[in-house]
C-alpha cells in the first residue's frame, strides 16, 4: 500500500487549523465607555454617556453672585454653557492650572455643564464586572457621589455618579 504523502500532509494540515479555531473562544463581555481624568492628583472616571465634548479651555467669564463651585461661562460655538469646579464639590484641594487641562462638556436629560479638570487621561472601554462599589468605608463630600470603583494601569479609578452631581448643582 502506497501512502500519498501529500495528503498526509494537507489532513494534518487541516487537523491543525481546526484544532487552533477550537482554541479561540469568542466570548461577548459587555463594556461601557468611560472617560477617566484627574483632578487634583487623584483618577476619577464619568460614563461615557454623559461626556458630550472634551474642550481646551477658553477664557471663562466669572459671573457675579453664583456659587463658588461655578468658575463662570464659556461660549461653545455659540452656545453658553456654565464650566464648574468638581474639586469645590467634592472637597479636593483646588485645580491646577496647566496646558493640559481640559473642560469635559457633560449633560445628563436636560442639565448641561462643563467641568473643569487637570488633564485626560484616556477614553476607554470597560468591562462592566471590572467596576467595583464604593467602598463602604468612604466617608466626606465625595462619598456621597461616588458610583463605583476601577482600576486603570495599577491605580484605583473613582468613578462619579453625574446626576447626583447635577442635582447638587441645582441644590446650591
Amino acid at each position: 500500500m502506497e501512502v500519498d504523502k501529500g495528503k498526509s500532509k494537507r489532513i494534518l494540515r487541516d487537523i491543525k487549523k481546526i484544532r487552533q479555531e477550537e482554541a479561540i473562544i469568542d466570548v461577548d463581555v459587555e463594556t461601557e465607555k468611560f472617560v477617566i481624568y484627574s483632578l487634583a492628583g487623584d483618577l476619577f472616571a464619568f460614563k461615557g454617556h454623559y461626556v458630550k465634548e472634551i474642550l481646551i479651555p477658553t477664557e471663562i467669564s466669572y459671573v457675579p453672585g453664583s456659587p463658588d463651585f461655578l468658575l463662570g461661562v464659556i461660549n461653545v460655538r455659540g452656545d453658553i454653557e456654565s464650566v464648574a469646579a468638581l474639586e469645590k464639590i467634592l472637597g479636593l484641594p483646588t485645580t491646577k492650572t496647566s496646558d493640559k487641562n481640559r473642560i469635559l462638556l457633560t449633560e445628563d436629560r436636560e442639565i448641561r455643564s462643563g467641568i473643569l479638570v487637570e488633564s485626560i487621561e484616556d477614553v476607554i472601554d470597560v468591562p462592566v464586572d471590572a467596576i467595583n462599589p464604593p467602598l463602604a468605608t468612604m466617608t466626606g463630600p465625595m462619598a456621597d457621589f461616588l458610583q463605583g470603583e476601577m482600576e486603570y494601569r495599577g491605580k484605583n479609578v473613582m468613578v462619579l455618579d453625574v446626576p447626583k452631581l447635577f442635582k447638587r448643582f441645582i441644590e446650591i
